[in-house]
């Protein structure tokens, strides 16, 4: 059985914001202390949409680590790289296209819904079209088990499964495998075998999936078995062949819908937001000049805190005896909107105080983002190497 991974990265498009912090970084750094985690920057990635003009992806790359340092991720808990310093996630994507279906491919939602929404962009490439299966490869070459994702990501893991279950039937078709696998249950001893039988039999007869967890359970116990006789009969237990990619399975994580300074969601698109690492006169200004209620003209006039903007901060930023404050004078116009903002002020920069610490070490020695980058993808590498090694050899190509 491989290693419970957990994999994730972000597009090096510019300055990280507020909503990648509590949306996406926060939940990082808890799964860093619960699995081994992998978070890259794909670089690769963000050439689907910004061929044109690469200028951006360089120093973005830098300044996002620099970011997630900031936000608590630890290189000594997870491994930190970037997505083209590990050249096998590129030969991985060939291997795949050379069998993923086209209509796979069209049929991802996100890819007419991009299209559209970055019209000003020629994104008619066979790049664009096939990120996808790009991403697939990205999450099977580390055979990650839990990828962190949103309800509205769930379609590309699905595909990405697809694509690993394809590839597991094409090409996992070890000669002698119903032989081999009855060899390796022979080794489990008469009575573990006896049971591994009729867990098997449970599963694939009757669907159990109690009976698939202990049967996994068993094997892992088992101290007679060889790496490949263990993975045979994992495979053999699920009616499959060899497995060589691993189906991911979605890490669902909570929709963080933070707030931009408009009321809609925080998005560089909208210019609407508060970067993670703002200068704190910036951020007292964007917040004191943020929209309010438009009932409330005058300081005298009654206003609606669902209606505002700011409100949405509070319950985000403020405890509840501030958010009742806030609601009681705001419904009886007790005080203007400058004094509503000001906790929110307050709250935003003692949050912004520890990442800024944090990142003014790597600001003074970008030497050690470098190193940070280059052992992460050292590691990284090493992880992918096994897995093609694996991909080449059933491919023909060992």
């Amino acid at each position: 059985m491989f290693p419970e991974r957990v994999l994730s990265g972000m597009r090096p498009t510019g300055a990280l914001h507020l909503g990648h912090y509590h949306g996406v970084l926060k939940n990082w750094v808890r799964l860093q202390s619960e699995y081994p985690c992998l978070f890259f920057v794909a670089d690769w990635h963000a050439l689907t949409t910004h061929y044109d003009d690469p200028s951006i992806i360089e120093s973005s790359t830098h300044e996002m680590v620099i970011d997630w340092l900031a936000a608590g991720l630890d290189p000594a808990q997870a491994t930190i790289f970037v997505q083209s310093q590990v050249i096998e996630h590129a030969e991985l994507f060939l291997l795949l296209a050379m069998s993923a279906p086209l209509g796979w491919l069209e049929r991802v939602p996100t890819y007419k819904e991009q299209i559209e929404k970055l019209k000003e962009k020629d994104l008619s490439t066979y790049g664009f079209l096939g990120y996808p299966l790009l991403q697939a490869a990205d999450i099977l070459i580390y055979r990650a088990e839990h990828v962190p994702v949103g309800e509205d990501q769930v379609p590309h893991l699905e595909m990405t499964r697809e694509i690993a279950r394809r590839f597991n039937y094409l090409y996992g078709r070890e000669k002698g495998f119903e032989e081999k696998a009855q060899e390796a249950v022979k080794k489990l001893g008469s009575k573990m075998a006896k049971q591994y039988l009729e867990l098997r039999n449970r599963f694939q007869e009757q669907g159990e999936e109690e009976a698939i967890e202990q049967a996994h359970a068993l094997l892992d116990e088992s101290k007679n078995l060889t790496h490949v006789d263990r993975e045979r009969l994992f495979g053999y237990l699920e009616g499959s062949r060899k497995i060589i990619l691993v189906e991911p399975q979605a890490l669902l994580t909570k929709d963080s819908r933070m707030p931009g300074l408009d009321g809609q969601k925080m998005s560089k698109s909208y210019g609407n937001t508060i970067a993670m690492r703002e200068d704190a006169d910036s951020i007292t200004k964007k917040i004191r000049t943020m929209p309010t209620d438009p009932a409330r003209v005058r300081k005298t006039d009654a206003g609606d805190p669902e209606k505002c903007p700011v409100w949405a901060f509070h319950q985000i930023y403020s405890d509840a005896p501030t958010c009742a404050w806030v609601q009681d004078s705001c419904k009886n116009a007790k005080i203007g909107c400058l004094e509503c903002k000001q906790p929110v002020i307050e709250s935003v920069l003692r949050e912004q105080q520890p990442l800024l610490e944090r990142a003014q070490t790597y600001v003074d020695d970008p030497t050690l983002v470098r190193s940070i980058i280059a052992d992460g993808s050292d590691k990284a590498r090493k992880m992918a190497q096994e897995t093609m090694r694996d991909v080449r050899e059933v491919m023909g190509l060992g």
